[in-house]
């Protein structure tokens, strides 16, 4: 045995895969409901953008699975979260804002430095903590469950809020691409401290995408596509086996149609991220028509083996 064996051997006995998963085998895992894939489309900044989304969705007959808004919760009005929660309800699917404030709308010019660009959107000192905490309780008595969080100590003490009732129970907390999340070890990191989906890295590889999958069980949230900013790049052939593999995977479908994280959707650019799911949907209906999405209409929160 060499010595790399008895590392990988000790990455097995913690039950993590031994190395990226290359043989790319099919995941068992699924959403409460049975589905094995649900979709997302993020970028929706407000109450008109989303609404233009869900009247297009309606034209092509496809029912996605959860909106994001991605420019922050201090950039709504309480009247703007009313209606996004209302339209969320009345279709039976999850919203989810993000926290703010975050690293990019500090008053440190560090993230806007090449070296301090790898802080991502992480918050610098417990005044920013304090705030995203406020951030979440202000949403969460608007009725709002699902929140983005970019920061991991950020996450764990609001699993803590979550415990100790702070905030609501059965809020849903998921980890944004700008975390950094890129091997098994830092997801199950995650989920052990109380985080209920995962987004990693945007080029996440399908052999990757296997071993997160095998090392946790929680859903995963895929990029099929993103903004220039952060590549540019389509994967929609690669979807079939994200679904196969990652399953239960949510499908963050409709980025290419924003130059950045947070663009400002407009209610016409709403319409066209419509189009690239029902670009998604036709890959998947020929490649893979035997994978099960999760019912319409009917979105609960929750892990995949709930």
């Amino acid at each position: 045995m060499t010595a790399m064996d008895e590392t990988r051997g000790f990455l097995g006995s913690l039950g993590l895969p031994e190395g990226d998963l290359y043989s790319l085998p099919t995941s068992s895992k699924r959403f409460p409901d049975g589905g094995q894939y649900r979709f997302e489309v993020p970028g929706i900044q407000g109450p008109a953008a989303m609404r233009s989304l869900l009247d297009k969705l309606d034209e092509y007959g496809i029912a996605i699975h959860r909106v994001t808004q991605t420019k922050g919760i201090m950039t709504l009005l309480d009247s703007e979260i009313e209606e996004m929660v209302s339209l969320a309800s009345e279709r039976g699917i999850q919203l989810v804002l993000a926290i703010g404030p975050r690293a990019t709308t500090d008053t440190s010019a560090s993230v806007k430095t090449e070296e301090g660009k790898r802080i991502g959107y992480r918050l610098r000192g417990q005044e920013q903590i304090v705030r995203s905490i406020e951030e979440v309780r202000r949403a969460a008595k608007l009725g709002v469950r699902g929140f983005i969080l970019y920061d991991e100590g950020c996450l764990w003490v609001l699993c803590e809020a979550r415990k100790a009732g702070l905030i609501p129970a059965d809020s849903h907390f998921k980890m944004s691409a700008h975390a950094g999340i890129s091997n098994p070890c830092s997801a199950r990191l995650f989920e052990s401290i109380g985080l209920d989906s995962v987004n990693p890295v945007r080029d996440i590889q399908l052999q990757m995408l296997a071993a997160i999958r095998q090392a946790i069980s929680i859903p995963v949230d895929v990029h099929t596509e993103n903004p220039l900013s952060s590549g540019g790049f389509i994967r929609h052939y690669e979807i079939p086996e994200m679904i196969r593999t990652g399953a239960p995977i949510y499908l963050k479908t409709g980025g290419s149609v924003a130059g950045t994280h947070s663009w400002d959707t407009t209610a016409e650019q709403a319409k066209q991220r419509a189009k690239q799911v029902a670009l998604v949907k036709r890959m998947i209906d020929e490649y893979y028509p035997e994978a099960v999405a999760s019912p319409a209409g009917s979105i609960s929160w929750g892990g995949a083996n709930e």
